[in-house]
Order: C-alpha cells, then structure tokens, then sequence
C-alpha cells in the first residue's frame, strides 16, 4: 500500500507531462498546417530538411538549458559560451592541429565554462540568473580578446564534412542532436541524474533531507548545458568554414524560449526533452515560414514574444490544476 501510494504521484507527474507534450505536437501540427495553405511549396522535402537544419542548433542549446532549468537555474552565458569554444576550435583547426584534438578542446571549453557557472551557483551560493548574466560578459569578452575581435576563417575542408555532410538523406547536424536528444531522454527518465534534477527543482530543502547531492547535480546540468553550447559551436562553423567572436548572441533568448514552449517551467522541477525539441522545431518553423511570406524580422520578433507568452499561460494553467 505504501509503495502503491508513492508511486502515484510519480505516475500522474508523468501523465502531465505526456498531455504536454501532445499540446506541444498540436500546436506544431497547426503551425504547419498554416503555413503548408499560406506558403506555396512549404511541404516540399527540401523546405522542410532545411527547418530541421535551422532548429538543430537552437535544439542543442535548449536540451542543455532544459536540464538547467529543471534544476532551477538559468544559463544566459550558451552564446558567449559557445563563441569561446568556437574560436579556439578554429584556431586551432587552422594552425593544422589535428581534428580529434581541436574538437576535444572546443568541447573542454564548454564543460569548463559550464563548470564556473555550476561552482559559482552550488557552492558560492550565487543567483543562476546573476552568475550567468556576468559569465554572459565574461565569456564573450575572452572570444573577443583571443581573436582581436576579427573572425577565423579558413576552417579545413576535411573538419567541415564531419558536421556540414549528410546521411541518409538527412543533414549529419539533425541526427547528431537526435542522438543527443535520446541520450538527455535516458538520463533525465532513466537514470538517478535525472530523478536528482527534478527533485532539486521541485523543492532544494526536501531533496536535501533525502540525501540528494544537490552541488554536483547543479554543477553538472550546467556542464552539460556548456557542452551541448560547444557541440552547437562545432556544428555553426562546420556549415559557415568561419568562427566569429560575436557568434551565438541571443541564442540564450532563443534556447529559454523553445524549452518554455516545450513546457519547461523558470520555476524548476518540470521539464520535458520531447517537448523541447518540438519547441525549438516549432521557433524554427516559424521563422522558415514567415521568411518565405517576406514577413519582415520585427514581426517575425513579435510571433515567437506571443508563442512564449502563450506557452507560460499554459504553463500557469497547468500547474493550478496540478
């Protein structure tokens, strides 16, 4: 009886979850719908491979963000983060140092940066909203420091095919972050992490009292989210050949957004890794289809500011139900 009584609050947890994630599939459906009437030639292969394209980026950094804000933090730094990394990456790369080790280091950047966050936030006792608005400055002054402010250019031929190829008919950049989806599922459904995640989020004290090592948890969604920052840097100058110490900005705005829509909650303890990356598909879509309407961009700003709010209402509602 005991046992039966603890897991129904796990069960209809997850009940929420899944209706959320259908709305989220709704709306996607809608959008298409709508733009497949307005947009002559919207549903053709090539128009939609390439939305899938435009959303693997953003994809990337909202599953690393969804962590974080399950935990009930906030990363502003994933652009500036993700600019470090790419700098030294293409440095690097055009110095004629070996792939393997450049993309390697890219990456070390990216769990480092998210490493600062995390001790700053679990162990300083520092506002996630605070640290990261000053490791957003910090972070993006480095990249520019390294470079001069100038861009690298010249990225060999050979690292470009390694995220800028295809297979099976689809971009290497969509299955990479698909792989990676899949494995943020496992560890957020399947793994003691992600039950840590959204005990911290839910409620810090009462995860405490039950043992939950609520440091290293923090410190390593935002390592996470700081690599994920790094792969998305990899993926942007594989397609572009270039590296720029301005790469990535906004593109905190943009990952916030598309967990929101996916249902994640800036209160912490709610987050979905499918509803995620519907959202960061459905920002994608939108802005695909809106281009093709010759929309201008500050219209374009407006519809994702009205899908967030939306997306928060919802939240709202949701949760006074719950």
């Amino acid at each position: 009886m005991t046992e039966h009584t603890a897991a129904r609050p796990r069960a209809e947890f997850l009940h929420r979850f899944s209706v959320r994630d259908a709305g989220t599939l709704i709306g996607l459906v809608v959008i298409l719908a709508v733009f497949g009437v307005l947009v002559p030639g919207f549903f053709a292969e090539r128009n939609l491979i390439n939305i899938l394209q435009q959303s693997s980026i953003n994809a990337c950094l909202a599953l690393g963000m969804t962590l974080v804000i399950i935990s009930g933090g906030i990363d502003l730094s994933v652009g500036p983060t993700a600019a470090l990394s790419a700098v030294i990456s293409a440095s690097m790369l055009v110095a004629g140092v070996p792939f393997p080790l450049a993309i390697a280091a890219g990456f070390a950047i990216g769990l480092v940066c998210g490493l600062l966050n995390g001790v700053l936030v679990a162990y300083v006792g520092l506002q996630p909203f605070i640290v990261t608005l000053g490791t957003l400055s910090t972070y993006r002054a480095l990249a520019l420091i390294y470079t001069g402010g100038n861009p690298v250019l010249g990225l060999p031929a050979g690292f470009r095919a390694i995220f800028n190829g295809s297979l099976f008919g689809l971009p290497l950049a969509v299955i990479i972050v698909a792989v990676v989806a899949l494995i943020a599922w496992i560890i957020l459904k399947k793994t003691p992490f992600g039950e840590y995640l959204l005990a911290v989020g839910g409620n810090e004290e009462a995860a405490y009292i039950a043992g939950v090592p609520i440091a290293r948890t923090k410190i390593a969604a935002y390592m996470i989210s700081g690599l994920l920052a790094a792969l998305a840097a990899q993926i942007l100058i594989g397609r572009l050949g270039a590296a720029e110490p301005i790469l990535g900005n906004l593109w905190e705005l943009d990952a916030i957004a598309a967990a929101a829509i996916g249902g994640a909650s800036l209160m912490g303890g709610k987050g979905s890794v499918v509803g995620t990356i519907l959202g960061a598909v459905i920002l994608g879509t939108m802005r695909n289809g809106l281009t093709l309407m010759n929309v201008q961009s500050f219209y374009q700003l407006l519809a994702t500011g009205l899908i967030i709010l939306a997306a928060m209402l919802i939240d709202r509602v949701t949760r006074g139900r719950g």
